[in-house]
């Protein structure tokens, strides 16, 4: 790392609203009840929070702006520019900022996304999920997997040159060669990264309430090795425990977050981590919509900030940083933490002694092995 960790900044922008909310999905998302988009109140809200909150990130550099969801899709692109072109005037965008936008293969208009193109998007991330219709139908999906190969060549078509598509394995009743034929599709679309990840039954989601039968433990490995190996085969590099990249198309705004380096969140339910007085602060804003509209209008949108404690600090670190593949070095511990590495080396030692962790003379990363057990090894580092 060229720069010092605590130099540039990453912002995050919450659009909660999506065309039906899916079994599996545990985020802030609200299916919309009408065909009614509040997209001018909203988006106004949003420029005020940001406003209100730019003075904890001025002389920073944003090096990336992610607008997640929900279905940021949905919105309007003028909408979409609006919110780009404050960003311009109330923080310090970068020279070559990443600016992502999440979608659904449902909403892909030629012209609507050639426009958030013009507005500044330069990076997409679209949710296919799966290539296969009815896995798509179990997960709830709006789009067939036709729709989501013409959502990739229409962004393509457009000039988008870093695309991501988030695929999901270990669906309910899928295969191994179902999970490898997934893959095999998606490597050879025009797409620089790749999220894959494993369904999970979170709390508080359908799935979870009323479970479907999945496959077990050893065949979703055999599912994430076989496919790591065919998307190495085509150029695709894990750089993280679920993200994969051509030519070096890391995702900016994630590898952040893995990095444990500081971010702005504005919107509903939004969360924020900043290092600010030498005090690593957490905040969330109100998650339900219209309550956070009408409170961002009254300054009282932030309803919970936490100071994350030095015994907080070490867990959440190794949380992220773990999930890298190449790890993180002693002095990027210590200058995110503001911590000795003499508080941690006993734990790392017995870690490395176990081949859960490999140490060379730069980097501290998680092994093959310890890929597998990162929950437990990252335990080991909870506060007592």
């Amino acid at each position: 790392m060229t720069d010092h960790p605590l130099s540039a900044v990453s912002l995050y922008i919450h659009l909660p609203w999506c065309l039906s909310k899916c079994p599996y999905c545990d985020f802030n998302s609200h299916a919309l009840k009408t065909s009614t988009l509040p997209e001018l109140d909203y988006t106004q809200a949003l420029i005020d929070d940001l406003q209100l909150a730019c003075a904890d990130i001025k002389g920073r550099t944003v090096q990336s702006i992610f607008i997640g969801g929900g279905t940021p899709s949905l919105f309007s692109a003028k909408a979409i520019e609006r919110l780009l072109d404050a960003c311009r005037k109330y923080t310090s965008l970068s020279s070559n900022c990443e600016v992502t936008l999440e979608t659904n293969p449902g909403t892909f208009e030629y012209e609507k996304f050639k426009d958030f193109y013009t507005a500044g998007v330069n990076r997409l991330s679209i949710g296919v999920q799966s290539l296969n219709n009815d896995h798509l139908r179990t997960l709830g999906r709006v789009h067939s997997a036709s729709e989501a190969l013409q959502a990739i060549h229409t962004a393509a078509d457009i000039g988008f040159d870093n695309i991501n598509i988030d695929m999901m394995f270990g669906l309910p009743e899928q295969t191994l060669t179902q999970a490898l034929v997934d893959i095999q599709q998606a490597v050879t679309q025009p797409i620089q990264h790749i999220s894959y990840y494993q369904l999970t039954l979170e709390p508080n989601t359908i799935f979870h309430r009323y479970p479907p039968p999945l496959p077990d433990s050893d065949k979703l490995w055999e599912m994430q090795e076989q496919a790591l190996i065919l998307l190495e085969e085509h150029g695709y590099q894990r750089y993280e425990v679920s993200a994969y990249a051509r030519d070096g198309h890391y995702c900016q705004h994630n590898t952040g977050y893995w990095q444990y380096r500081d971010y702005l969140g504005i919107g509903a339910g939004a969360h924020t981590k900043l290092t600010l007085n030498g005090n690593i602060i957490r905040q969330q804003r109100i998650r339900q919509p219209d309550r956070y509209m009408q409170a961002v209008r009254e300054h009282q949108h932030i309803i919970n900030r936490h100071q994350v404690s030095y015994d907080e600090r070490v867990f959440e670190f190794m949380l992220n940083n773990l999930r890298l593949c190449e790890g993180f070095t002693l002095a990027h511990f210590q200058a995110l933490t503001v911590l000795k590495w003499q508080d941690i080396e006993p734990t790392i030692t017995k870690l490395t002694s176990q081949n859960l962790l490999l140490r060379d003379q730069t980097h501290i990363k998680a092994s093959s092995l310890g890929y597998r057990f990162l929950d437990q090894i990252t335990a080991k580092f909870l506060p007592e």
